[in-house]
């Protein structure tokens, strides 16, 4: 193979983001990848759930058009061509990134990749076939899998993760989902507006664990209105056959033993670092329990080897593998370089959405800050009203002393969009105040933002003042 200065193994947002921006630069690239070009997020999650859920808020604002004096009578949903237009996208998209490949003059190769030392991969191809591929610098892009449940009955016929869930030909009647997380509940939105009777399982004592528990629980509120069984503090125990070709999923909560049947059982506790295979450890890649060990210019224990997303256990996000992938790449090719943690936002699909950036409230005060708090409610928007999506509110967690912005958490109308601001924001270490003072246009939800900041200081215009209703 022609000689090259960055070989990359893993062609999803991680991947191939960081082969374009080595390849601008002007290293040569290759890029290896076993499946198809843009990763999970792109064939089987991020992208194809996205498409779903398009479907569903149509189906929703068709169904709330009598509210507005449109009589459309009730909806009926084809889902054979709800998942056609799905695959479609998901084509259109992976077809744009091989294109995006060959203009920037990057190489791909369909394959197996396997360390042989830290400079030379053993390529396997589909037909066994190998061949050795050297670079001084080897960039690690596998991201991950499913995470597996060790419960009996977790390998039997009807229990699917998401990957199986976007493969069904039909809505099915009922369906359990094991894990409260933005996998389990985004599923649990699309099946439920869809109408299958949805029950979600989450062994910890709220939804979405790691975020803000009064947004969280805010979410769970409008999640409910679907009605979809949600179940907090419940551990799954044992999933056994049930009648006509269901499963039992038998629980255990603080009430007692409980089942739940359903048609299917869809497993979203979450994934799994993908290194198997790699030859890690027989070059010396150092491992921990989440994954590969990286410093923060993204190199791992071996100079020169390089890992970014998921397959690194930190944040397992398509944006993040994006983010740390350019990281690597400035850093691979000499320029020194190195991401915020503290400003990753985090985004849960849902109806209505979530999303945050920074610390909670909790996290916040546990490091030590003096913290104050704003908040503005999107029933308080007239944006909101006149859409007729008035439930959620955004929050803002600032420090007291110096005014700086630690955390904003949104659960509402557009929230994934709307965090982009925050993001922003926080990047350039704003204040309250400066996002205050930002003059925002009316009508929109943006303004929400503005005046949660404005509460940081109980000085928000269209809410009564702290302390008054």
């Amino acid at each position: 193979m022609a000689e090259i200065d960055l070989a990359i193994i893993g062609g999803g947002p991680g991947g191939y983001v960081a082969a374009i921006r080595a390849a601008r630069q002007g290293a040569k690239v290759s890029l290896i990848e076993k499946e198809e070009l843009g990763g999970t997020c792109l064939n089987w999650g991020c992208i194809p759930t996205k498409a779903l859920l398009h479907g569903v808020e149509i189906l929703e604002t068709i169904r709330e058009g009598k509210d507005y004096g449109i009589q459309a009578g009730e909806p009926a949903v084809d889902f054979a061509k709800l998942s056609a237009r799905k695959d479609r996208v998901v084509k259109t998209l992976v077809s744009g990134v091989a294109g995006l490949m060959k203009s920037n003059g990057i190489q791909v190769i369909k394959g197996q990749g396997r360390f042989v030392t830290p400079q030379k991969i053993e390529v396997t191809d589909e037909r066994g076939s190998k061949d050795i591929l050297e670079a001084p610098k080897i960039m690690i892009a596998t991201g991950s899998v499913s995470a597996d449940l060790p419960i009996p009955g977790m390998q039997s016929e009807g229990v699917i993760d998401s990957t199986g869930a976007l493969r069904l030909k039909e809505i099915p009647e009922s369906m359990v989902i094991i894990g409260a997380g933005p996998i389990g509940l985004e599923f649990g939105s699309i099946f439920s507006a869809l109408g299958t009777r949805v029950t979600i399982l989450e062994m910890m004592p709220q939804i979405l664990p790691s975020e803000d528990p009064e947004v969280a629980a805010a979410l769970e509120k409008s999640l409910k209105r679907f009605k979809m069984q949600i179940l907090t503090g419940c551990a799954v125990k044992e999933v056994a056959a049930g009648p006509e070709g269901r499963k039992i999923v038998r629980a255990s909560a603080a009430d007692g033993e409980k089942s739940f049947e359903g048609r299917y059982v869809l497993t979203a506790v979450g994934r799994r670092a993908n290194i198997l295979g790699l030859g890690l450890e027989e070059i010396g890649v150092r491992l921990s329990k989440k994954g590969v060990e990286v410093n923060e210019k993204m190199e791992t224990s071996v100079p020169g080897v390089y890992a970014i997303g998921d397959v690194t256990g930190q944040w397992l996000l398509a944006h993040f593998a994006s983010a740390q992938g350019e990281v690597a790449v400035e850093n691979a090719l000499g320029h020194p370089s190195k991401l915020n943690p503290r400003v990753v936002p985090r985004c849960v699909y849902t109806l209505p959405e979530m999303a945050s950036v920074g610390l909670t409230e909790k996290e916040a005060s546990e490091a030590g800050y003096k913290i104050k708090v704003g908040r503005f409610p999107f029933a308080a928007s007239g944006k909101a009203t006149a859409i007729g999506q008035r439930e959620g509110f955004v929050k803002i967690v600032a420090d007291s002393k110096y005014d700086e912005i630690l955390g904003v958490h949104i659960v509402g109308p557009h929230a994934t969009d709307l965090i982009g601001e925050a993001v922003v924001a926080m990047q350039l270490e704003s204040t309250a105040e400066d996002l205050a003072r930002a003059i925002h246009p009316h009508p929109t939800l943006t303004e929400a933002l503005m005046e949660a900041a404005m509460d940081v200081d109980g000085m928000a215009v269209h809410i009564p003042p702290k302390g008054k209703k």
